[in-house]
């Protein structure tokens, strides 16, 4: 079995993958010993391990888990052997969960132009064009928008999500919520329409923990509540443990 361990920026997963199939899942806010000793002593016989963080601890986690797995590896986007290409030109700086994301998708639906759209604390836009990742854009997330607003002005609430679609707000909570949820509708409609375009085997992905709010506004899109940084790290981690 492969433990794959995903460290965000606001939470940490890791999941127990069998064959290709996820079997087991825990969260939490850090990487410890303890969550570490819950794993291995849970899911028994772990062979392979892969980590990989937006915080830089990667290093860390991986001592902890050699330990107890035999292969451990820390993805890194600058140096990691991966089953895509990859045309970033600062791979260095690239997030390890935008190119295991592409990874993912990219096994997943393998025949396919990708257009990758991970709604988190950031929003990531990222394209996958004939085997290769491409690069993107990143734009603030739907939650780091509404606290923005809050934040920076003196007498704005705190609002959050809404289903509702109105043309405009009647009052100011109103008025923040459509425009933060249409600002970012119509951003990612812009993005797939200029991508349908221009490419002709077509798949857009929505992923992330937002990504619920936007499936139903936008058309097109595919929601991938299979994670497609899991399944790019597991495809990673067995890549580089074939080799």
């Amino acid at each position: 079995m492969n433990v794959i361990v995903d460290i965000g920026n606001s939470r940490v997963k890791v999941v127990v993958m069998h064959g290709g199939t996820p079997q087991r899942e825990y969260v939490a806010e850090q990487v410890d010993k303890s969550l570490i000793d819950r794993v291995v002593s849970e899911c028994g016989s772990v062979s392979r391990a892969i980590v990989s963080s937006t915080r830089g601890d990667e290093d860390a986690v991986c001592e902890l888990l050699r330990r107890y797995v035999d292969f451990v590896m820390a993805f890194k986007p600058a140096t990691t052997p991966i089953p895509l290409g990859n045309d970033y030109a600062t791979p260095a700086t690239l997030g390890a969960d935008r190119l295991a994301a592409a990874v993912g998708a990219s096994a997943l639906y393998p025949d396919c132009d990708l257009l990758i759209v991970d709604f988190g604390t950031a929003i990531t836009i990222d394209y996958v064009v004939d085997g290769c990742f491409k690069g993107g854009n990143i734009s603030p997330g739907m939650t780091t928008r509404f606290r923005a607003l809050h934040d920076y002005t003196r007498k704005l609430p705190l609002c959050s999500a809404t289903e509702s679609v109105l043309d405009y707000g009647r009052t100011t909570c109103e008025a923040i919520e459509q425009g933060v949820m249409q600002g970012i509708t119509g951003e990612i409609e812009r993005y797939i329409s200029l991508f349908l375009q221009k490419n002709e085997k077509k798949c857009i992905i929505f992923t992330g923990g937002d990504a619920k709010y936007f499936v139903k506004r936008i058309k097109n899109a595919i929601f991938a509540d299979c994670e497609p940084v899991i399944y790019g790290l597991n495809r990673i981690l067995d890549y580089n443990a074939e080799i």
